[in-house]
């Protein structure tokens, strides 16, 4: 059997669909498994076992021409099955141009109407359900285990790059989000880092995490606690480094955004900040240790957003302003 499974959204949703690839490999482990992703997302899932090939789908230059170039692609492969997980109009045209034998995906996709099975994904539910969940449905007349935490595999390489950080006992802070919405506002991050300081004893880092284009706003933080021991690591790890750093840290904060989900990959400590979404979407974290905080006092505006918002709707933001971080901090 040939199977493509695509996830071509953002750094979150790639680390939700790995269950879907650790069921299917870990129950028909002589299947070819191959996996397409958006450009920039592939490192996610690199070492990860029994993934045959992964395509990149750049999105941001000659995005029709690139997807007729993968559907092309795809239909000489002759798949058995392609597995799609993504509910946007673009993966469902590369679905139904793949000529796969058999199309499976979510019934929200604007062409699954042409896909050979068509599976319900309801977000607002009397039955709370996980993204994970939800996923593994697309795969259930497939056989596989309901596995309910996904996975990321960093290298020896990626560990020992990350050793020198882990000499002292230390926390990770990942303060930012591609929707303003969903980040918790600078002043409560540095509000943290002061109440982590005053309330811990023994010696201990910061380490401020996230992408290149993340750096200003973790410098920003820092600069408003005043505090000495936070180092600003945005942009200076890969994925996966960050995924070995995030795994030791005696607590990772973050907001419900793609450092949640590395963590619950990880299986790490993981305390998430809710602002505009709320954890009933079913995005939240998984880790064993996990911790959610949210303003205490309903909002009629709240949630105002499933992927939240770049400026508040509003315009007062009370949802970020009234989570109480205090609450949060962990003693070592």
């Amino acid at each position: 059997m040939k199977i493509l499974v695509i996830q071509t959204a953002f750094i979150g949703d790639v680390i939700l669909a790995t269950p879907v690839i650790d069921s299917l490999y870990r129950n028909h482990p002589d299947w070819q498994i191959d996996v397409l992703v958006r450009k920039g997302n592939e490192g996610l899932l690199k070492n990860f076992p029994g993934i045959n090939k992964v395509y990149i789908w750049d999105k941001k230059r000659n995005k029709i021409k690139n997807l007729l170039k993968l559907s092309e692609e795809f239909r000489q492969v002759k798949y058995d099955e392609i597995i799609n997980l993504q509910r946007f109009i673009s993966t469902g045209l590369l679905t139904t141009l793949s000529g796969a034998k058999t199309t499976t995906g979510f019934d929200k996709n604007p062409l699954s109407i042409f896909f050979t099975n068509k599976i319900i994904h309801q977000i607002k539910s009397k039955i709370k359900i996980h993204e994970v969940e939800r996923n593994l449905k697309l795969i259930k007349h497939l056989g596989g285990d309901q596995i309910l935490r996904p996975s990321l595999y960093p290298s020896i390489n990626d560990d020992q790059f990350t050793e020198s950080f882990k000499k002292t006992p230390y926390f990770c802070l990942a303060p930012t989000s591609v929707w303003f919405t969903k980040q918790l506002p600078p002043k409560k991050w540095a509000t943290l880092i002061k109440d982590i300081h005053k309330k811990n004893q023994l010696e201990f880092n910061i380490y401020l995490i996230g992408g290149p284009d993340d750096f200003n706003a973790c410098k920003e933080i820092i600069n408003l606690s005043g505090i000495e021991n936070c180092i600003n690591l945005a942009g200076k790890l890969s994925f996966l480094q960050t995924a070995s750093l995030m795994k030791n840290s005696k607590m990772n904060y973050v907001n419900d955004s793609a450092p949640m989900h590395i963590a619950s990959a990880m299986n790490a400590p993981t305390t998430v900040f809710y602002c505009s979404t709320i954890p009933d979407f079913g995005f939240g974290p998984l880790s064993e240790n996990k911790h959610i905080f949210e303003i205490e006092s309903p909002l009629d505006c709240r949630p105002c957003g499933l992927h939240g918002y770049k400026t508040c709707p509003k315009g007062h933001f009370s949802c970020g302003a009234g989570v109480p971080v205090e609450k949060s901090v962990v003693i070592i």
